[in-house]
């Protein structure tokens, strides 16, 4: 079927009545769906769309073939359904989900009986077939009227109280305390749906207009977690839904609920790959890149304590990695892209040094934590530092350091690196009457200035007379010095024998 043939069709009357009744239908059901599936009602929209069935027969039975009746019918039976189902989950010792089977089925099974038994007459047209799958291309003028009212009275109903839906659906002990009635606002959500499944009658049926409430909403809360984006995605994904599923009815011949369902499901599957943050392609590659930097992370932390041992070696690295050799070496040329190994030989730069330090103090510091804090033994922490250290952020670190009391050796006696940006041994640290030396390395060229002003070259030994809250006095060469407690930390020291 050609473009052009498709839009003949749809410029006849009957298509596209029964275009704008699905539209409608799909918008709404997405919108209104985004409550059901936050408040885990997703059984409760199934168990009242089967349940409406009796009360659309009891309407025929009374008032004939009537839109208006039927609506009528529909509403009282969803309600009736969903206060028994809140009635037997409260007082009977009934679990929740088979107290909505317990409704849902025989209430089903009532309005089957009721058709069969109807159909059976002379002169009655109600087809079974129509209620449970729908017949959007059957829409009469009545049915679309019925289905624009109450679409414009869900949203705008929605709109209205969305105060209400949003804290009773998140903080339901807060809407309490701030006198708001959670029984009303579930039972006039119920109200909602109920209209919301009659609305869809005619279009998907009672049996797929759960996936019309459920799967757009579903799949909206895969691409955000703000409620106002969601309520917008999944009523425009309902909408497309239901076009989209409507032109694959008329172009294959097909029944067009069922294709509106598959389409909406389509949409879902596609979100669940392809989603930026929760797709599992995404996800995927965050494991993927997470493996990554750890592999790549491990090698410049063994790289940089065989360096200090003077074994560094490709050989050695992959004795302690256990890696392949492929990926081993093609770590290695992207380390030394990124300039944390010499590009000719196999040795750390001082900016792979200062990365690889960081990695050896998160694994000490965690380590010292394990053991002084929870309680473990040496023998337990190896492996969970390991897999932490590439976690934890400087932060966490820096909190961990503070309440460990800035411990300078591991459990097992290793010495803990210091904080990149901080001297290796600072002149803070250094005891009353103690000595030492200018160390000719500082961290910056600012604390090298700093030093300059205060007449303290490389190499200068002096003596830490007296440490109070706000200065280190230092005296050097019969001279006193008063160094800012705060500068007087960030002083890289050698000790003198």
């Amino acid at each position: 079927m050609g473009l052009q043939e498709l839009i003949d069709i749809f410029q006849q009357e009957w298509a596209f009545r029964a275009l704008l009744a699905s539209t409608m239908v799909g918008l709404m059901c997405g919108v209104l769906g985004c409550f059901i599936v936050l408040r885990n009602m997703s059984m409760i929209g199934d168990a009242l769309s089967h349940a409406i069935l009796p009360g659309v027969v009891f309407a025929f039975m009374i008032v004939g073939y009537s839109a208006l009746g039927f609506f009528v019918g529909a509403v009282l039976a969803g309600l009736f359904a969903a206060v028994a189902i809140t009635w037997i989950q409260r007082n009977i010792k009934t679990k929740n989900d088979a107290a909505i089977g317990i409704i849902f089925t025989a209430m089903f099974s009532i309005g089957v009986m009721g058709i069969s038994k109807i159909s059976k007459n002379d002169g009655v047209h109600l087809d079974l077939k129509d209620f449970l799958f729908g017949n959007s291309l059957g829409v009469s003028d009545q049915d679309l009227i019925l289905t624009a009212v109450i679409t414009v009275y869900v949203l705008l109903s929605i709109i209205v109280f969305y105060r209400y839906l949003f804290v009773t659906t998140f903080q339901p002990v807060i809407a309490e305390t701030m006198g708001i009635s959670v029984s009303t606002i579930h039972y006039f959500l119920m109200l909602l749906l109920s209209f919301a499944v009659v609305a869809s009658l005619q279009t998907v049926g009672v049996i797929l207009v759960v996936a019309m409430l459920i799967t757009p909403a579903s799949t909206a809360l895969l691409l955000t977690s703000r409620l106002p984006m969601v309520l917008a995605i999944s009523g425009f994904i309902g909408l497309v839904s239901a076009f989209l599923g409507l032109v694959v009815s008329i172009i294959y011949d097909t029944t067009p609920g069922p294709a509106m369902a598959i389409v909406a499901t389509a949409f879902y599957f596609i979100a669940a790959f392809f989603s930026p943050s929760k797709g599992l392609i995404f996800r995927w590659l965050q494991k993927r890149r997470l493996k990554l930097k750890i592999q790549t992370e491990d090698i410049m932390k063994q790289a940089y304590r065989l360096q200090d041992k003077g074994i560094l070696t490709i050989a050695e690295l992959d004795n302690r990695l256990g890696f392949s050799k492929g990926t081993l070496n093609s770590h290695l040329r992207d380390l030394k892209v990124q300039g944390f190994f010499e590009r000719k030989d196999l040795i750390l730069t001082k900016k792979g040094k200062e990365e690889a330090k960081r990695l050896v103090r998160a694994h000490r510091l965690w380590e010292s934590y394990l053991v002084t804090q929870m309680g473990l033994t040496e023998e337990q922490i190896h492996e969970d530092a390991e897999k932490y250290e590439h976690l934890l952020t400087e932060e966490i670190l820096d909190e961990v350091d503070a309440q460990l009391g800035f411990p300078t050796t591991d459990p097992h006696g290793s010495p803990i690196p210091t904080k990149r940006g901080m001297p290796d041994f600072p002149l803070l640290n250094l005891e009353v009457l103690k000595k030492a030396k200018i160390a000719s390395d500082q961290v910056n060229e600012h604390i090298t200035s700093q030093l300059w002003e205060f007449g303290l070259l490389p190499e200068t030994i002096f003596e830490v007379k007296e440490k109070d809250g706000s200065t280190v006095e230092i005296q050097q060469s019969g001279r006193t010095i008063k160094l800012p407690r705060e500068l007087a930390g960030k002083i890289n020291i050698d000790t003198v024998s």
